[in-house]
């Protein structure tokens, strides 16, 4: 009888940790996934600024360290490898991209110009999918973080290497600031 409330205390626990660990997988893919798709979105949007740069060139011919400058940032987010690198390049890059349209305000011509106001709408549209996505990516990753790191479950986690996942935040304290609107 011994043996058997043993044997059952045995795979009670069994069972927990294997429930704890399989959760821990399904967490971590999905923030796998939220990064991903947050990927795929600024891969678009990388895409889109070589031709919002060449539009821009064609007015703003002597604002050529400004374009360099996005063209540049827009590489390094391209190239970077891991998603620690790649949230910083891309913190990098909003705040080049931010100077750009500024850029523009000082072309009214530019500012007429159809493309680039079409170009200016597709990236609205991207923006507000990496907005969405990112608030996926650093929900699921909240709820996997807090996971691993409340009691029993931090004891699965260290036992089998699960490690926090970093949010994707704003580190530029100049984007953290209000807009300033004059009129």
């Amino acid at each position: 009888m011994e043996f058997l409330v043993i044997l059952g205390l045995f795979v009670v626990v069994g069972l927990f940790l294997v429930s704890i660990y399989n959760k821990f997988v399904l967490l971590r893919n999905r923030v796998e996934e939220g990064f991903s798709t947050m990927d795929v979105f600024m891969m678009k949007r990388y895409d889109l600024i070589p031709n919002l740069v060449e539009t821009v060139k064609g007015y703003a011919k002597h604002e050529s360290e400004t374009l360099e400058r996005v063209i540049q940032a827009r590489n390094m987010a391209v190239n970077a490898s891991s998603p620690e690198d790649k949230m910083k390049a891309e913190g990098e890059f909003s705040g080049v991209l931010s100077r750009l349209f500024a850029l523009s305000e000082a072309y009214p011509d530019l500012k007429a110009n159809q493309q680039f106001l079409d170009l200016q709408n597709q990236l609205k549209l991207i923006e507000d999918d990496i907005a969405q996505s990112r608030k996926f990516y650093n929900g699921t990753t909240r709820q996997y973080n807090t996971e691993i790191e409340t009691f029993p479950n931090n004891v699965v986690a260290g036992l089998f290497k699960f490690t926090r996942k970093p949010l994707f935040e704003v580190e530029d304290a100049s984007q953290r600031q209000n807009v300033k609107v004059q009129f």
